[in-house]
């Protein structure tokens, strides 16, 4: 048996063996252990000391210094940490940390050594490591095998060229590969899917999570936005190459360049994307601040990685981020027009791209609207009478319960809204059945003219005020309460300090965060696409790059991969072809025995994890046949369980399902409500905030969705009449296509076996129940080919089911 004190000797062994450096090894432990007491915010900084900053922390104080150079014997850190006393011991038994004894040891270390200082990692100008000189040609490997041979570990060997080829697919495109394609080069796969219109279609749906996009507002109401140009504004730049630079500057600032085109205004969506408190009685100002602090905290997430809204009511408790910091960016974002009184979800400012046909739909309906009106005013003239001339508040309409009076009497017809002539309904519907009638046929009118007119297409944007609007920090971030300490624009003191004749404005900002000398943007971007490709990033913590975050056990290649993203000019499709032609992308996925490494953190082998629920939906309708191909375009609603969407908004907002090729989206186009998001999808964000880390779930409740949800029901009964009518008579050809349609392989023997057992036991239960096969081949609104016998369609759609639902059809090997 191995002893703990032997343990620990081996441990404080080898840390002594090797120099500590304060970035990799320090900062992390005084940033976890001991920054939340003598840390950046001085409000909680306990007994006048900082250890966050150098000059500080090695201050004399009554003669002692927590941190004396050369000496940790007369370092009163040293002595605090290793103190039995709980009165004197540091951390305090009541903060709940706790050192170990191998970080105390290393602390002690660090002192005796010289008590280097150093800046955070993160913080630090990205440079371009020298490459390791381990025998291979590829930058990637380089450092990863040079990583794997210090620990001791083996690369894996490389995946068979099926698998490859539909992890890649799946990761460039979001979809599998088709039969065809699993024939080619892997080199010339990789390009053709680079320049696949699907790539911006997989890549935006990224995107859309960090740009909290959705096609309506939220909050109760929830009403509709037309935004989805911005969003197919997205998809054409990826698909483009848009250098990731000009990409952020468009969003952030197109409306400021020199002569700024309607596409660099459209751009600046991306911060109009947040959600819009509507709800009655609802402070104006509220929301505008509340709409000002979403885009700081965005901005922040998506290209620094930093939390800055933790210093929103006071200074981080943990990075060099301070009040000041914060509202000196809220006040780039508190330039624009918009005024938080907008309702709807095309708040100016905004952009007109109506079409003729859809501001010809609103004549229509508000024309429809007047029509019903006219009947509902001669009904109430005889339900309601009054002297010729007389209002309505002249009858007994004003003597209705509750709202009605103003509903009824006090608003004509053609100006009652849906809320009222709801609650009309609703009373009127057991005391008077001709006038609900009339009511109804009023609101489904005012509902469609509701419908049309918010379906006028207007993006809403950015814009700047013709006169500042004066910036003050926030008494614990409250909008009405604002202190005596005004702020204009900065960026944060802690990084890369603006040029001196950088533009004040949102534009310099945008310029600021993809300059060469900013540390954390490209790092940032770099990690986020790895972490697509490899289910983790090389920083684990992708939306805290601050003192809270990871420290990367592959730093070196980190900060390769980000001085190489910028120097080819911030090139994503370069970017990405790097990755994917790595000797360490196309490592085999499985795992070994005795793996070191269960969390792949030093990659010694490929990705493998559960896709995400979006793409299970498109590789479906793809490998079905029935996915439609069109690329952008309004917001589709496709197959949905019914009432969802009435229950969630109290029956105002009614799910009215679209037909035809509509129905076979990508889920990209997929309609968005944020209060209650599409029912088809259980891993992914509410696109009510920023996210950038995506939710991955193995529930058995994910097969709630596979197993049932009409998509997946109609796609294995189209699946199943495809390779049925591709292979008549023939049902092992049948069989093999149906599988490799799916997993992209054909199934082994013992597999094929497996399956033939199962389709015969799916005959003889569709055989016994005719009734039952005929109502699941009525399933999904495609047409079903009536040449194929009832019983033996719907056997083979249970197998492909079951298919569609096998671990490798959900897994991206």
């Amino acid at each position: 048996m191995i002893r703990p004190a032997l343990v620990l000797f081996c441990l404080v062994s080898a840390l002594a063996a090797a120099p500590v450096d304060f970035s990799r090894d320090i900062q992390p432990i005084l940033s976890d252990k001991c920054y939340f007491c003598h840390g950046p915010d001085a409000k909680e900084r306990k007994g006048d000391l900082r250890l966050d900053v150098e000059k500080d922390a090695k201050a004399l104080k009554d003669g002692v210094a927590a941190v004396k150079p050369g000496n940790s014997h007369d370092s009163s850190m040293i002595g605090r940490i290793f103190s039995t006393d709980p009165d004197e011991v540091m951390p305090t038994p009541k903060s709940n940390r706790t050192l170990t004894a191998a970080q105390k040891q290393l602390l002690k270390q660090w002192i005796d050594e010289g008590a280097k200082w150093g800046t955070h990692w993160a913080f630090e100008r990205i440079e371009r490591p020298k490459v390791p000189d381990v025998g291979v040609k590829h930058p990637i490997d380089a450092f990863v095998r040079a990583k794997l041979a210090e620990k001791g570990m083996q690369p894996s060997p490389q995946a068979d060229a099926v698998t490859l080829l539909r992890r890649v697919s799946l990761d460039l495109t979001g979809l599998p590969p088709k039969a065809d394609d699993l024939k080619q080069d892997y080199a010339r796969a990789v390009e053709r899917l680079l320049d696949s219109p699907r790539f911006g279609e997989r890549w935006a749906w990224d995107w859309l999570d960090a740009a909290r996009y959705a096609d309506t507002n939220g909050y109760q109401g929830d009403p509709e936005r037309t935004m989805w140009p911005w969003r197919d504004w997205v998809v054409r730049a990826i698909n483009a190459n848009m250098p990731y630079d000009q990409f952020t500057v468009w969003q952030l600032a197109g409306d400021l360049l020199p002569g700024a085109t309607p596409e660099q205004k459209l751009a600046t969506g991306f911060n109009r994307n947040h959600m819009i408190n509507g709800e009655g009685g609802r402070i104006a100002e509220e929301t505008r601040v509340e709409n000002v602090m979403d885009r700081v905290e965005t901005t922040s997430t998506v290209w620094l990685g930093l939390t800055m809204g933790c210093s929103k009511c006071h200074d981080h408790k943990f990075d060099p981020l301070t009040m000041r910091d914060y509202y000196g960016l809220y006040d780039v974002f508190n330039q624009t027009s918009e005024d938080g009184r907008g309702r709807s979800g095309q708040a100016a400012p905004a952009m007109d791209i109506s079409t003729p046909a859809e501001l010809e739909r609103v004549k229509k309906t508000t024309a429809a609207v007047s029509a019903v009106a006219q009947e509902v005013e001669a009904f109430e003239l005889k339900k309601f009478p009054r002297e010729a001339g007389k209002p309505l508040t002249e009858s007994d309409a004003i003597k209705l319960p509750g709202n009605l009076p103003s509903y009824i009497a006090k608003t004509e017809p053609k100006n009652r809204g849906v809320d009222p002539l709801l609650e009309a309904v609703n009373y009127f519907k057991d005391k008077d059945a001709g006038y609900t009638k009339l009511l109804q046929k009023l609101l489904n009118a005012v509902r469609a003219r509701v419908s049309a007119t918010n379906a006028v297409t207007k993006v809403m944007v950015m814009d700047t005020l013709p006169v500042p609007r004066e910036t003050f920090t926030l008494e614990k971030g409250a909008y009405d309460k604002p202190t005596t300490t005004k702020v204009s624009f900065n960026v944060p003191a802690s990084l890369t300090a603006m040029k001196a004749d950088a533009p004040r404005n949102r534009l310099g900002l945008a310029q600021w965060i993809v300059n060469r000398d900013n540390p954390l943007t490209a790092r940032v971007t770099v990690n986020r696409f790895w972490q697509a490709f490899f289910g983790v990033g090389l920083v684990k913590t992708a939306e805290d790059f601050g003192l809270q975050g990871e420290v990367p056990p592959q730093r070196e290649l980190l900060d390769w991969l980000a001085a190489e993203f910028i120097e080819s000019g911030w090139d994503v499709k370069a970017l990405m072809r790097l990755i994917v032609t790595s000797e360490t992308y196309r490592q085999s996925s499985k795992i070994r025995e005795a793996q070191a490494d269960p969390e792949n953190r030093y990659l010694s082998r490929g990705p493998r994890f559960r896709m995400p629920s979006w793409m299970l939906r498109d590789q479906a309708l793809f490998v079905s046949g029935l996915l439609e191909d069109q690329l952008g375009g309004p917001a589709v609603k496709p197959y949905q369980p019914e009432g969802i969407w009435e229950e969630a908004t109290f029956g105002k907002k009614s799910y009215v399902q679209d037909h035809g090729a509509a129905l076979y989206r990508r889920t990209l186009y997929v309609f968005w409500r944020r209060i209650v998001g599409p029912t088809m999808l259980f891993d992914n964000s509410a696109r009510q905030t920023c996210v950038i880390k995506a939710t991955r779930t193995n529930t058995p409740l994910q097969a709630l969705v596979t197993l049932n949800d009409v998509t997946y029901v109609e796609a294995a009964r189209a699946l199943a009449q495809r390779v049925l009518l591709a292979n008549p008579g023939n049902a092992d050809a049948a069989l093999t296509q149906a599988f490799q349609s799916v997993t992209c392989r054909e199934p082994s023997v013992a597999e094929a076996a497996l399956l033939k057992v199962q389709l015969g036991k799916l005959k003889a239960q569709q055989a016994a129940d005719p009734a039952a096969a005929a109502k699941l081949l009525h399933v999904g609104e495609s047409k079903r080919d009536e040449s194929i016998e009832v019983t033996e369609h719907a056997s083979w759609t249970g197998l492909c089911l079951m298919l569609l639902n096998l671990d490798e059809a959900v897994t991206k090997e």
